[in-house]
């Protein structure tokens, strides 16, 4: 029978192909490592390592190194999903979102989530989609939630709920383009949004590479104009308190308008209150689905699957 005591020592040991190194990072003697190491060339009847200067792997040593690598991952996982089934009052998940998606639909799920699973230590991870897509791969976070499909590979989605990219101008910017006319061109927008309408307006827009500003600079194309831009920033909230301000127009998550995603009145009285108009695109790509991705290759916990359930059950928007 395989010792997995052996198989670690073993690993550290091809890893560092240095007896003497990998005695001292596993704290233990150099003649201990070699007396472990001929255990496992005993039961195998192999060399593992030609005891040259340097040391080097045999034929057999690579072959061994790949399957101890799979031997101890698939140890460590059966290990949690045994303990995860027996006790599920403690655990720990960590959670992957964007900040300003995180602050509108956390909320939502996470009281819920807590009530039910007090001993879950929740964690969170807050980042740009690229930068949660590495933590997912490498293991950091337990899930992300963003939107479909992920750049990333080796991850299994779940659909949550829809998101749609809005156009807002304010009436201020309206009425200095076109003066004495605000109701017809806001009537005119309301039918279609034709952004030739919009070409010499000020613009408010996120910086280059966020998914908003990559629809925006398509819609832009499509439309064959140069936008007059007179501010970007990285911080989405920005762009919609200075288009409040009438200072220009921008594009933003219908979602992000108000924490219930789903509270059209909410946005109404906004909307009212800041004079500002919301507009939905003419363009497939602002019509999104929000999920949340898990590492098909990692053992999915309760804590994990639990959590899914929750944020499917709690949140239901819809595009209106």
């Amino acid at each position: 029978m395989i010792n997995f005591l052996n198989l670690e020592y073993f690993l550290v040991a091809a890893e560092e192909l240095n007896f003497t190194r990998a005695a001292r990072k596993l704290y233990i003697s150099q003649q201990s490592l070699s007396n472990h190491i001929s255990n496992l060339e005993k039961e195998f009847d192999v060399i593992l390592f030609n005891r040259t200067s340097p040391l080097t792997l045999t034929y057999a040593g690579q072959a061994l190194m790949v399957r101890a690598r799979e031997m101890l991952d698939l140890r460590d996982e059966t290990y949690r999903e045994i303990s995860d089934i027996k006790d599920f009052s403690t655990g720990q998940l960590a959670i992957g979102v964007s900040h300003t998606r995180g602050r509108v639909i956390l909320p939502e799920i996470l009281p819920t989530y807590q009530s039910q699973f007090p001993g879950i230590e929740l964690r969170l991870i807050e980042g740009n989609s690229s930068t949660l897509a590495n933590e997912l791969l490498h293991g950091t976070i337990d899930l992300m939630i963003d939107l479909l499909p992920f750049s990333v590979e080796n991850v299994e989605t779940v659909p949550i709920c829809a998101e749609e990219i809005l156009m807002i101008a304010p009436d201020e910017v309206l009425e200095r383009a076109y003066p004495g006319r605000l109701e017809e061109i806001k009537e005119q927008l309301s039918q279609s949004t034709d952004l030739r309408l919009l070409e010499n307006c000020p613009f408010i827009l996120l910086k280059k590479g966020n998914r908003v500003r990559t629809i925006a600079d398509e819609m832009f194309e499509e439309a064959q104009i140069s936008p007059r831009i007179v501010l970007e920033t990285e911080n989405i909230e920005t762009v919609l308190a200075l288009s409040a301000k009438g200072m220009g127009i921008t594009f933003y998550p219908r979602m992000f308008i108000s924490r219930d995603p789903s509270a059209k009145l909410h946005r109404q009285k906004f909307a009212d209150k800041t004079h500002l108009n919301f507009y939905p695109l003419n363009y497939t790509r602002a019509h999104g689905v929000l999920g949340i991705g898990y590492h098909k290759g990692h053992y999915m916990s309760r804590a994990t699957k639990e959590f899914i359930r929750i944020a499917k059950e709690r949140i239901t928007y819809k595009p209106n």
